[in-house]
């Protein structure tokens, strides 16, 4: 196997660190811009805004655009005028600067329209869904399993997407609405959160007045400031950084000039509306946990995915458009052959599949024995699934059947 298939894989095994690691490297983005219908918005008295992962925007304004009318909005409820019809619908508001905002996801989809994010442009774009014509995104992982009067929809996740992923297809839509719990790695939405920004600065920075440079060699050093260099950064501007946080940051950016980021990604998605409909989102790992991993690898393993990451770079827009494929298109066996790639490696497979599968399958069997009647909704990183060691064959072990929906 390719070593770049394996790098690739850590963009959608763990959400911990393509949302949080990276943050403190790389430059805030551009606020998003909104269109609907291919006209772009005109914000007067305030602009989008971007808070934990979900885009609030300026709700009268919004509103008008959409040819809708704002009637009043006031303690999470708004009332509005759509098609003559008044609708109310909850929502968190926010106030800034005496204008009033709401989530635009929950705006759109109450008055008719398809909400979508152009990540190459950050635009979120709204089509009217009396005209829309687009298939769904792909088929995607899902699978099934059922005990105790209890249901477990497992959901693979591509951490990082764009707008080509959107709208899921039905089954996906259909069982999340009937969940009454959300089951995610980390909850992505506190990425930006201080606690977890403070934890990324005490594991992944130095603090005995070294640099990266004094911890890697001097050629995997000059790789880095070359290709830092060609893309627009100081070649020093990692230097604070441990290797496994500069490899995530190298990832991350060619994935973001590639258009897929972490505010696309399938979890996030997800969490954006377990909150709209206020159903708990439960994490099954933590943060610390899996900064914690990454900190823990050797310094040997470090450097080696570091220069996996740099030896690769110029092919890892194209490496991502792959996963893209093999994620709308459902395809098994190619999700099977990339997670197999990470068993060359000893350490990094323990670490990264076969000691969190075991953490993940343990919390899943609770979940279907608590014989409460519920119905839980799990969407972690897709390559946690199949294979020898994936939660699938764990779940079996135990006894259950698992279906591929």
């Amino acid at each position: 196997m390719k070593n770049w298939k394996r790098m690739l894989l850590s963009l959608i095994v763990s959400a911990g660190i393509i949302t949080t690691a990276a943050a403190p490297a790389m430059a805030a983005p551009k606020q998003p811009a909104v269109k609907v219908n291919d006209q772009t918005v005109a914000y007067a008295g305030g602009t989008p805004v971007i808070d934990h992962g979900t885009t609030y925007v300026p709700l009268k304004t919004t509103l008008q655009a959409m040819d809708a009318k704002l009637k009043n909005a006031a303690d999470g409820t708004i009332h509005a005028v759509v098609d003559g019809k008044t609708i109310t619908l909850k929502s968190k508001l926010k106030r800034i600067n005496g204008v009033t905002y709401a989530p635009i996801r929950v705006v759109g989809d109450a008055a008719g329209y398809e909400v979508r994010w152009d990540a190459k442009t950050r635009t979120v774009v709204l089509v009217s869904k009396a005209t829309e014509t687009a298939q769904t995104g792909g088929r995607g992982f899902m699978w099934e399993v059922e005990s105790n009067g209890n249901t477990v929809y497992l959901v693979g996740s591509m951490h990082i997407a764009d707008d080509s992923f959107y709208p899921l297809r039905p089954e996906f839509e259909e069982a999340f609405a009937e969940a009454d719990y959300l089951g995610v790695e980390v909850d992505v939405s506190k990425a930006a959160d201080d606690a977890q920004q403070q934890l990324i600065m005490d594991m992944g920075m130095y603090k005995d007045g070294t640099t990266l440079k004094d911890h890697v060699s001097s050629e995997t050093y000059a790789k880095l400031g070359k290709i830092l260099t060609e893309s627009g950064m100081k070649p020093n501007a990692l230097d604070a950084f441990k290797p496994w946080v500069v490899e995530s940051t190298i990832s991350s950016l060619k994935a973001v000039k590639a258009g897929y980021e972490a505010a696309q990604g399938i979890d996030l998605y997800f969490v954006q509306k377990a909150i709209e409909r206020k159903i708990p989102v439960i994490e099954l790992e933590s943060y610390e946990l899996q900064l914690g991993m990454f900190n823990g690898f050797s310094k040997e393993l470090q450097e080696k995915n570091l220069n996996i990451a740099l030896d690769n770079f110029d092919v890892l827009d194209d490496g991502v458009e792959q996963l893209a494929k093999m994620w709308k298109t459902g395809n098994d066996e190619a999700l099977l052959e990339f997670t197999n790639s990470m068993a060359v490696d000893e350490e990094y497979n323990k670490a990264m599949l076969i000691d969190r599968n075991i953490g993940m399958a343990e919390k899943i069997d609770g979940y279907l024995k608590n014989g409460k009647n519920e119905e839980y909704f799990i969407v972690v990183g897709a390559a946690h699934y199949l294979g020898e060691h994936g939660i699938v064959k764990l779940l079996e072990d135990k006894g259950y059947t698992v279906v591929r929906k």
